[in-house]
């Protein structure tokens, strides 16, 4: 346990511990917190004392100008000042200042409920990496949550992360979680907004941390000003972050359903199939080339990115790519892409002799663009597959 130093100016406050003896670490981002700070903390200390658990209450302020910060000193919180603005920025300072092994992050807006951290420190006890806590499980008290953020961002963007992701966590943006300090620090988050606290979650998802989830009781915010959160702004930052970490499903998936429709077209057209009246020509057969070109270019872009995050750490290695690419090297890809180029100003020329043969005067367009429109596209695809095999071999190639 714990114990107030003799020249405290609270009855309650925790001296500083030694890095020795603390076991966990509480840390509270805040930017002009003044109204609540002073609950949290006191609430933060009665449940190190009651459950005697050594532990430190970190305050990373990020520039109040409220008295925050002295609030937090008068009570023995430590304050680390973080001069980088943002949400993320704030709580990775706290996180790397924290001295112990186990840490718990939690707003300083008193919603969440500090009293309550033995359920989240019994997790990451027993080897957990990440301890999530679960407001829809624990319990979301009358006004604490908007009715859009309750019924559908939050179930929403959860369900997203579930899907694009395979996590088995039930509230993606609980901002009360406790985590292994070094396994978090590992991830290497680097997201300097609201988007940090899901980057920790898809992250560790990803590497394939031990994840476990509490359920936590959500209270409405303490404070009497509009909170730091905006709705549609926030939401979609989130929602945009869990896109670009998924380039499978922002490209891959999309391009593979351009690529199918792209086939489609090509059968009904080059068929001339009729249907109902209606017959599908060489119009159809444009626009299948178009949506061929722009999935084949989806693809390619997905891959890329995949290939690049990973090269620069911001996902792990795939073995399924790894795969991929014992086989698809800049030595095959060149070939691939010179024999469809080849193939497609083969088409082109083609064209080109038939006109000659008319002596240069009107073309019966409904024959001769079925062979002009694959030719293009083929050889738009052979020129893309070129370029992509270019460089992929760049973002592959070794580096320091």
């Amino acid at each position: 346990m714990i114990t107030a130093p003799a020249d405290t100016r609270s009855d309650i406050a925790l001296a500083v511990p030694s890095e020795r003896s603390v076991e966990l670490s509480i840390v509270m981002p805040c930017l002009n917190e003044a109204e609540t700070l002073e609950n949290c903390i006191r609430k933060a200390q009665r449940s190190l004392n009651e459950n005697d658990i050594r532990g430190e209450i970190i305050i990373a302020d990020n520039g109040s100008r409220d008295g925050s910060q002295e609030i937090a000193r008068r009570l023995g919180a430590r304050v680390v000042s973080v001069s980088a603005r943002g949400y993320g920025n704030a709580l990775m300072g706290g996180i790397q200042a924290a001295r112990a092994e186990y840490v718990v992050m939690g707003d300083a807006d008193d919603s969440y409920d500090f009293t309550n951290l033995v359920p989240f420190l019994k997790k990451l006890r027993e080897g957990d990496d990440l301890v999530m806590g679960n407001r829809f499980r624990g319990g979301i008290k009358p006004g604490a949550m908007p009715p859009l953020h309750k019924y559908f961002g939050n179930p929403l963007l959860t369900a997203i992360g579930r899907l694009f992701f395979r996590s088995s966590v039930g509230d993606f943006h609980c901002g009360l979680r406790g985590f292994n300090r070094q396994s978090i620090l590992n991830l290497d988050l680097r997201a300097t907004g609201m988007e940090f606290a899901t980057e920790m979650v898809v992250k560790a998802t990803l590497y394939k941390l031990r994840i476990a989830e509490v359920p936590t009781t959500l209270s409405p915010d303490g404070r009497s000003r509009p909170p730091h959160l905006r709705t549609w702004r926030d939401g979609w930052r989130h929602l945009r972050f869990l896109l670009l970490y998924s380039p499978r499903w922002l490209f891959l998936m999309p391009g593979l359903l351009l690529i199918l429709l792209g086939g489609v077209g090509y059968a009904i057209a080059l068929s001339r199939l009729t249907i109902n009246g209606v017959t599908f020509d060489v119009h159809t057969l444009l626009f299948a080339s178009l949506a061929f070109l722009c999935g084949f270019q989806a693809v390619l872009f997905a891959t890329l990115t995949k290939l690049f995050a990973i090269t620069e750490g911001l996902l792990p290695p795939d073995p399924r790519l790894e795969r991929v690419f014992r086989h698809i090297t800049l030595e095959t890809g060149l070939a691939g892409g010179t024999l469809t180029l080849v193939a497609g100003c083969v088409l082109l020329l083609m064209a080109v002799l038939v006109w000659r043969r008319t002596g240069w005067g009107r073309l019966d367009y409904s024959d001769v663009m079925r062979v002009v429109i694959p030719g293009a596209m083929l050889t738009a695809l052979g020129f893309q597959t070129v370029l992509f095999s270019f460089f992929m071999s760049i973002l592959g190639m070794k580096r320091k």
